[in-house]
């Protein structure tokens, strides 16, 4: 069969691009032709699977992805797939992966006014393309709890929704403790970290949606002798200037995109995750493979496998900086001796389909597209 994968733009260290490229090669190795559609990629373009970028011109980001959401219709009326995956929301998708919460959840938070200005409404518009009752577009829900926010909004029916297991990259289980405990030390040594120095790492490609303010503010306002043997490592290819001069930042080291995250995670002693906004959080799950501690806000949707797994602490919503604060200082004085890291490591382990969820997306579009042909 032949399967067009439409996303607003492609770049290699995005959470939902890596599961957009996953699934494009799993459907390539499968035997499948793949052609990704997309308003711009930057890095390394895939053997095997056809990459087009279209023309998507306007002022504004909002009005670039609805040129693109046009560009993409008519792409889509030449190429004549026989299914449409999108990892954003447009009209005209067969499936949607949902990456995103929902953004009329979010936007009622805001108030009235935020739903009358023109981002919003362009976005309401698209995403109401995909979620109404009426729309055929089936989705791959990452997290249970969004279903119910859509149906709130839109009165989805359930028939529409299929629950993905988690999604983990490849390579990110944590190798036999030998080769573990020797990457750890060799990462530490190129990080010019020192036996004692607790490090601690923040993960993104957006800096101010994952928390980075908030993670620099906690650094901060630890204890002088605890604040003195921390390291912040920011992985990251966001723009680090606004960051350089806040508090905590004189214990912080950017360390840019980075490709070797599984080494990273070795290194580090706890992931420091507050973020604003996350539909589900690739980086927690992540985490608990590589027997990483977690301290996450509880926006995350992933942020539940934490909690199961015992594998960290999980900020109550909404959130306050001084609890941040508390349960920073709490976790970098208890560890290691905390059980954190190995209960994460047996949650990846034992828990059944965990990791599973690009196979889970593979087969679920395979399934509806065959059923669409019949």
């Amino acid at each position: 069969m032949h399967f067009a994968i439409a996303l607003f733009a492609w770049f290699p260290h995005g959470g939902m691009q890596r599961d957009c490229l996953d699934v494009a090669a799993r459907l390539k190795d499968r035997g499948h032709r793949v052609t990704m559609l997309t308003r711009g990629w930057r890095g390394t373009r895939p053997d095997g699977i056809d990459v087009v970028e279209l023309p998507a011109r306007a002022v504004t980001n909002h009005g670039r992805n609805a040129a693109f959401a046009r560009a993409c219709a008519k792409a889509i009326g030449k190429l004549r797939p026989d299914y449409v995956l999108g990892f954003d929301r447009m009209p005209g998708l067969d499936a949607y992966f949902a990456a995103d919460r929902c953004f009329a959840a979010r936007a009622a938070a805001r108030g009235p006014l935020y739903r009358l200005t023109p981002r919003a409404r362009a976005m309401l518009a698209m995403e109401r393309a995909v979620f109404r009752a009426e729309t055929p577009t089936e989705i791959l829900l990452l997290v249970e709890r969004e279903k119910a926010e859509i149906q709130r909004h839109y009165g989805t029916p359930n028939a529409r929704f299929h629950l993905i297991p988690p999604i983990l990259s490849p390579g990110c289980r944590r190798p036999a403790e030998a080769a573990a405990r020797a990457l750890r030390a060799a990462t530490r040594r190129a990080l010019k970290l020192s036996d004692r120095a607790v490090a601690l790492l923040f993960v993104a490609s957006r800096f101010r949606t994952k928390g980075l303010d908030r993670a620099l503010a906690a650094v901060g306002a630890l204890p002088g002798p605890l604040r003195d043997r921390t390291r912040l490592l920011v992985a990251g290819g966001d723009d680090a200037a606004p960051y350089r001069r806040r508090t905590g930042s004189r214990w912080t080291t950017f360390l840019g995109a980075r490709d070797d995250l599984p080494a990273l995670m070795l290194a580090a002693d706890l992931l420091v995750h507050p973020a604003r906004e996350e539909n589900a959080g690739k980086v927690l799950l992540e985490a608990l493979a590589m027997g990483l501690p977690v301290l996450s806000s509880g926006i995350c949707g992933y942020a539940e496998h934490v909690e199961r797994a015992g594998a960290g602490q999980v900020l109550a919503e909404p959130f306050r900086q001084d609890a941040l604060d508390r349960a920073l200082a709490d976790m970098v004085t208890r560890s290691p001796a905390a059980d954190w890291s190995a209960n994460g490591v047996a949650y990846a382990r034992d828990t059944p389909g965990f990791g599973a969820g690009i196979d889970a997306v593979v087969d679920t579009v395979e399934r509806l597209a065959a059923g669409r042909r019949r």
